[in-house]
């Protein structure tokens, strides 16, 4: 029996989607050279919470090279350059997601942007129930290879869930075999990675944004009041270590990991000296396509 897509949790998704799609453009007009990274992450996490949403996870600012996972440390002073800009964005209401990207390119690289939009908007045409997650894939690879670029094959799209930023089932980047068939009321977010270079990102050193893996007691001050505000306002969502209260922070998320109580996410990056541009929607799978909620009205 197909799911109630009228149903309260389909309303949350589309009010997270309907904030996010807002303060998407409202953010991504405030990239320009000059301007501060911290500036236009605050913004946007905080225009979230005025229109009725939670940031799901930090805002993501990924720079040329980096792909995901990169956003402000507290006090960042960087301000953007003649670069390529990715701002990736999520929103959710009472745990139900959206999650949304797109590329600011301030880097003149203008047909490498459009390649991962015109991407996003071939997948979109072929989304429906019954479709094969590996099809979608192949729509996306098409368009990219047609400009010359090549997919990041080893990041994919994704589930939403309750409380959970990344489920089943993955959307693929490229063609593959093994993929698995939408049904309706499937809430999916769908991202091609366009990029110059090889097509596969690898982790840096460096990690701004972690999330719970475990509840457990800890001795350590400082470690113990972050968790109580981790467990109590981010649960199981990626936060960033700015967002913690405590003076002490990289210190308590040092404590943390050790224990296994929270897991980091390393930046993602392609090789040095190539770009990656990134557009992203999430869309509620209906019986002949899909509902995109993050589209501007």
């Amino acid at each position: 029996m197909s799911p109630d897509l009228t149903a309260e949790k389909y309303e949350k998704h589309r009010e997270a989607g309907e904030i996010l799609a807002q303060v998407r453009e409202e953010a991504a007009d405030r990239v320009e050279v000059g301007a501060s990274h911290l500036e236009v992450a605050e913004f946007a996490e905080d225009r979230i919470r005025d229109l009725g949403g939670e940031p799901a996870f930090p805002v993501n600012i990924s720079i040329d090279e980096e792909a995901a996972h990169a956003t402000p440390t507290p006090g960042d002073e960087t301000t953007f350059g003649e670069e390529m800009v990715n701002l990736d964005i999520g929103v959710h209401v009472d745990g139900w997601l959206a999650d949304t990207a797109i590329t600011v390119d301030l880097s003149g690289h203008r047909e490498l942007a459009e390649a991962s939009e015109e991407a996003l908007e071939a997948a979109l045409e072929v989304v429906e129930a019954g479709v094969e997650t590996g099809d979608i894939g192949a729509e996306i690879e098409s368009v990219i290879d047609g400009y010359g670029y090549n997919p990041v094959v080893n990041l994919t799209g994704h589930g939403l869930g309750h409380w959970e930023q990344h489920t089943e089932p993955n959307i693929p980047n490229r063609a593959v075999e093994q993929g698995v068939e939408l049904e309706v009321g499937d809430v999916v977010a769908i991202e091609p990675f366009a990029t110059d270079g090889g097509g596969k990102v690898n982790e840096g050193a460096h990690e701004e944004i972690y999330s719970l893996e475990r509840e457990a007691s800890v001795r350590n001050r400082q470690a113990r009041e972050a968790l109580e505000q981790i467990v109590e306002q981010f649960k199981t969502l990626p936060f960033a270590r700015r967002w913690l209260d405590t003076s002490r922070a990289e210190m308590a998320l040092r404590r943390l990991k050790q224990n296994d109580v929270v897991h980091g996410y390393p930046v993602l990056k392609e090789q040095d000296g190539y770009l990656v541009s990134q557009k992203e929607h999430t869309v509620i799978v209906t019986e002949d396509g899909c509902e995109v909620t993050t589209r501007a009205r």
